[in-house]
Parts: structure tokens; C-alpha cells; sequence
């Protein structure tokens, strides 16, 4: 049975408030607050659990006043501490928020969720103990990155939220809330990819650096990395091995695609997962006699631009619809046929694609996996040709034994699953 407020006894809510008000207030004192440390804030969320347990009997005033109360004490003790201190030592307005929140922290111990409240109170701690960190996360954004974030607020946040959830179309499949639902996590994985890209992109090493490749755009690392490879032979055993890095990312992004647009898609992950092996594999087998050393990544491109996302957007919905009417008309080996043409620049748009028909039940699970994995060797046969073409002999030879590899075990897959 689920523990509720009701369950629990109000002096048993005094003592978790008063453990919640000693865990910030520890992090205050330590940080020597002038305007509050742990009998403070103690006394802050024991002021809001009050308030609360006395709302149950004369209603939402106690609550208003105690917050009230709270604000005033927290502008005299402020005066009184600025008058006292260098303004060096005063951190903003940090200190009086926290209050406000620890208040609002022992209220919601009373009215639950109790996980909620201790939630809060945890976060909390963690942002005040973190300033350093923070402030030195912050520091290190560009306007460019944070245009990146900012465009992906847009998309997320703004655009989603207004985007019509309803069917339209031929055969119902083009839902406009989907579509832009599809775009948002694709965008996500790219931009998580690339921030992680702007803080170790030239520290990066090999194993770090095939990661972010393949989070961002698996493709765009293999074109990078094989031009590399051309101009400096010495280089190439670690550009291979980033290269099969990268492509072993692209599994990760399948699942994760596969998870978020068709949960109950779970036949994909054992075909995948086998794919998945056997590049981890290669890539391991490549890494073992290799140079691990990293000359740092290159440039990588914003992915949060919303051209891009609107030319996504655009590519899913076709690839939607054309993957909709084969199998309508031509059953799966039109879905096969789309799948090879499509995966060979964007595995992304076809995964997606599959999936929602498999979920919504247009497609047997049997065929949504073959059809995915049909589209990742083609984009695989496409990125393999494209290496040694910009790389040179020397970097496909290094690769060819993974690649045929990868593409055999796609193919018995396929025919013999």
C-alpha cells in the first residue's frame, strides 16, 4: 500500500521538515551566508509545516502570513547583514530565494507529495553547493551555444506545446504533434552531442571523441575524420577507430528512437542489439592495437538551427507517408525498398517512421525490425564507401574487415531471424 500525508503523523512532518531545513541550512553555513545558516533555515521550514498543518483548521491565512513573515524577517535580517558586511561577501539574491523556497519546502511537507518536498529541498542544496560550478558552466558558453539552447527552448517548449495533436492526410498517418515530437528528440540527442562537444571537443579522446561523432551526426564524423586521414597516413588507425566509434553511437540513437516513438516496440532490440554487439566488436578489435591518442575534434555545426529541424520535419513526415502507402500497396518489401533509399543519408527519419507504424499497429513488429535494420546497412554501406573514397585505400582496408562484418550479420539477420 502507498504511503500518504494522510498517514503520516504531523510531528513526524515537523522532523522531515526539520531534517530538510538542517540539510540546506548546512550548505548556508558552510558557504557563511550572512543572512542565514542552519538555525535559519531550520526554523524557515518548520515556519511553513506550521503554517500548513494550522491552514487545516482556519484555512489558507496562516500560510499567506507565515510567507508574508518570512519575506519580512528575510528584508530586515538583509539590511541589517549589508550594513555589517563587504558587499564582496553578499551573493546576490541567492540567499533570500532559498528562504523563500525552504518556506514553501515545510508547507509541502504538509500537503505532499512528500517526495516532492524532499526533492525540492535536495535540488536546492545541490544549486547552492554548485555556485562554482555553475558560474563556471555559464562562463564558458558562447553566444553560439547559447543560441543552441535558446532555439531548442523554442522548438520544445514553444512550438510543441501549439502544434495541433490530431490526424491529417491520407491513410491518417500525418500527425503534426508527432512529427514535431520526433523532431524535438532527435534535436535533443544532437544538442546533447554537441555541448558535451564544446566543453571536451579538443580534449576529446578517441573513445569520447567517436561518441559525441555519433550523437551529433555519425555521417558528418566519417566524412571529417576520412579527409583527415587522406592528408595525414600516420593518423589513421586512431580516425578509423573514431570512425567506428561513431557508428556504434548509432545504435544508441535507434534505441533511444525506438523507446520514445513505439515503447512497446520491444521485438527492435534484440536484432538491434545483436547489430549493436557486433560493431562494439569490430571497434574493440580494431581498438586493441591501436594509437589512442586525439588531435581534438573538428568545428561540428549548431543542430538546433530551425531550418534544420523544419527540413527534418519534413524528411520524417515524407518518409511517414511513402513508408504508410507501401505497405498499404506493396506490403513490406515496398517498406524495404523505401528503407534502403532513405538510410542511406538518414538512418533517423525511417526509424522513426518504422516505429510509429509498428505502435499504432499499420506495421507487424517482424517487419518494423528488418525494415530498420535494412536502413541501417544501407546507411552503413554508404558511410563505408564514402570513407574510402575521402580516406584513401589505406583507411578502407583498416575498416573494410569491421564493415563487412557489421553488414553480414545485418544481412543472416534479416533472412534468417
Amino acid at each position: 500500500m502507498q504511503l500518504t500525508i494522510a498517514d503520516i503523523h504531523p510531528f513526524h512532518q515537523l522532523l522531515i521538515s526539520l531534517t530538510l531545513g538542517l540539510l540546506v541550512g548546512l550548505q548556508r553555513q558552510w558557504a557563511e551566508s550572512p543572512l542565514g545558516g542552519i538555525r535559519t533555515f531550520s526554523l524557515i521550514a518548520l515556519l511553513g509545516t506550521a503554517c500548513a498543518l494550522l491552514a487545516d483548521q482556519y484555512g489558507e491565512w496562516p500560510i499567506a502570513l507565515g510567507f508574508l513573515g518570512t519575506i519580512a524577517a528575510m528584508v530586515v535580517g538583509n539590511i541589517a547583514s549589508r550594513s555589517q558586511t563587504t558587499p564582496k561577501n553578499h551573493s546576490g539574491l541567492v540567499t533570500e530565494f532559498a528562504m523563500l523556497l525552504m518556506f514553501a519546502i515545510g508547507v509541502l511537507v504538509r500537503v505532499g507529495p512528500l517526495w516532492l518536498s524532499a526533492a525540492l529541498a535536495g535540488a536546492l542544496a545541490v544549486i547552492l553547493q554548485a555556485k562554482i560550478e555553475l558560474h563556471g558552466l555559464a562562463a564558458r558558453f558562447t553566444e553560439k551555444e547559447i543560441k543552441a539552447v535558446m532555439q531548442f527552448v523554442l522548438i520544445s517548449l514553444v512550438i510543441l506545446p501549439i502544434v495541433p495533436n490530431q490526424s491529417y492526410g491520407p491513410l491518417d498517418v500525418l500527425n503534426p504533434h508527432n512529427i514535431w515530437l520526433m523532431v524535438t528528440l532527435i534535436v535533443a540527442i544532437s544538442l546533447a552531442g554537441y555541448i558535451i562537444y564544446k566543453f571536451f571537443g579538443e580534449k576529446a579522446g578517441v573513445l569520447l571523441g567517436g561518441i559525441l561523432g555519433g550523437m551529433i551526426s555519425s555521417t558528418a564524423t566519417t566524412m571529417t575524420y576520412a579527409r583527415r586521414s587522406k592528408d595525414t597516413d600516420a593518423a589513421v588507425p586512431q580516425n578509423a577507430l573514431l570512425i567506428l566509434i561513431a557508428w556504434t553511437v548509432l545504435y544508441v540513437r535507434v534505441f533511444l528512437e525506438i523507446m520514445a516513438a513505439a515503447p512497446q516496440f520491444q521485438d527492435a532490440f534484440a536484432p538491434i542489439g545483436i547489430m549493436f554487439l557486433a560493431s562494439v566488436l569490430s571497434a574493440a578489435w580494431l581498438w586493441r592495437g591501436s594509437d589512442k591518442s586525439h588531435r581534438g575534434m573538428p568545428q561540428q555545426n549548431n543542430p538546433t538551427e530551425l531550418r534544420t529541424a523544419l527540413l527534418f520535419g519534413l524528411l520524417y513526415s515524407g518518409i511517414l507517408l511513402a513508408a504508410a502507402f507501401s505497405k498499404e500497396y506493396f506490403g513490406s518489401k515496398g517498406l524495404t525498398v523505401i528503407a534502403i533509399l532513405s538510410g542511406v543519408t538518414d538512418v533517423d527519419a525511417i526509424t522513426l517512421s518504422t516505429a510509429r507504424l509498428v505502435e499504432t499497429g499499420k506495421l507487424l513488429p517482424k517487419d518494423g525490425w528488418s525494415v530498420i535494420i535494412a536502413a541501417i546497412m544501407s546507411n552503413l554501406f554508404f558511410k563505408g564507401v564514402l570513407a574510402g573514397t575521402l580516406g584513401g585505400k589505406r583507411l578502407f582496408k583498416t575498416i573494410f574487415f569491421s564493415w563487412v562484418t557489421t553488414l553480414a550479420v545485418g544481412l543472416i539477420l534479416i533472412l534468417a531471424w
